[in-house]
C-alpha cells in the first residue's frame, strides 16, 4: 500500500516553533506527530480565524473535453487544490477583472 501525499504544499522544510522541531518532509513530521499530541504544545499554539463560506451550494456543470480535464487536474494538483476549486478561483479572478475594467 502506498502512502498518500498531501494535495497542498505544506512548505517543507518547515522552521522550528518552540519545542516543535523543524521538519524536512511530511514523513518526518508524521513520525513526530505519531508519537506526540498537539495538546502537549498548547502554550505554543496560536489561534487563527477560519472563514468558511456557506454560499457555495449552487452547482454549475461545465463540459470539458478529456484533454482539458486532464490538464485542469494537473494544474489543480500543482497548486494543491481540487479541480473545482481551481475553476472557482479562476472564475472569481475573471469576474473581479471584468468588474475592475468597467468604466
Amino acid at each position: 500500500m502506498t502512502n498518500p501525499k498531501p494535495t497542498v504544499d505544506l512548505g517543507y522544510p518547515t522552521p522550528a516553533h518552540g519545542r516543535i522541531p523543524a521538519f524536512q518532509n511530511i514523513e518526518e513530521e508524521a513520525a513526530f506527530w505519531d508519537t506526540h499530541s498537539f495538546t502537549d504544545f498548547g502554550d505554543e499554539l496560536i489561534p487563527v480565524k477560519v472563514r468558511v463560506s456557506k454560499h457555495l451550494s449552487v452547482p454549475l456543470s461545465v463540459r470539458l473535453d478529456p484533454r482539458d480535464r486532464v490538464e485542469l487536474v494537473r494544474r489543480a494538483q500543482a497548486k494543491g487544490v481540487g479541480p473545482s476549486t481551481l475553476v472557482r478561483m479562476w472564475v472569481k479572478e475573471r469576474l473581479e477583472q471584468e468588474a475592475a475594467a468597467k468604466p
